[in-house]
């Protein structure tokens, strides 16, 4: 008899514990739902190499870097590089921080998929306090859209925010996520961003 009770005990304390673990993993992951996630800005943002800083239309880029991008685009390859960052704050609210490990992400322009990447470290979203998760892309234009030099300079001038056509940004993310019963990946992709960049949209 005294074998079944500590038996018995042991399994209602794991139990216990099972039932606490799963209680804390749902409220994670509530916590990483309820982030509200905004496009801060784009930075340093490069179109063949091209600096796009304080550049806002077509006419201001000089007749050598026009060629340059020219030459490129005859190429087929018209490389625009930038740092998208995307502003998450979990709101104040919310009793639980949000620990994000991973995120597979997609970047969609006009709602059409482009590039892909991955966040591999971790970053802690504490209740009330902004964070800044920033993401580096490397997108060649060229391998997407088929227009003109200048019809591409506007594109990326949009995309970084600065000038053109707004265009709509989307981040597709799969989010893993840390749990007091380990990583867990969400098994469905999230957008966590949507804005629209360009003349009328966010700027930097």
């Amino acid at each position: 008899m005294r074998i079944t009770g500590r038996r018995r005990t042991v399994a209602i304390a794991a139990t216990a514990a099972a039932a606490l673990a799963a209680c804390t993993t749902l409220q994670q992951i509530t916590a990483l739902r309820q982030v509200e996630f905004v496009i801060d800005r784009v930075a340093d943002a490069r179109l063949a190499g091209v600096n796009l800083d304080n550049i806002r239309n077509y006419q201001q880029i000089s007749a050598l870097d026009v060629a340059r991008i020219a030459a490129a685009l005859s190429r087929g390859d018209l490389p625009l590089d930038f740092d998208l960052h995307i502003g998450a704050l979990n709101p104040a609210t919310n009793q639980v921080a949000a620990r994000l490990i991973q995120m597979d992400w997609t970047l969609l322009l006009d709602e059409r998929e482009t590039v892909t990447g991955r966040i591999d470290r971790e970053m802690v979203f504490e209740p009330g306090v902004p964070a800044d998760l920033p993401l580096t892309v490397h997108l060649d234009l060229a391998d997407f859209f088929q227009d003109n030099a200048r019809d591409m300079v506007d594109l990326a001038l949009a995309v970084a925010g600065a000038g053109g056509e707004p265009k709509r940004v989307s981040v597709r993310a799969i989010p893993t996520i840390q749990t007091a019963l380990g990583p867990i990946r969400y098994p469905q992709p999230i957008t966590i961003v949507s804005a629209e960049l360009g003349a009328t949209g966010t700027s930097r």
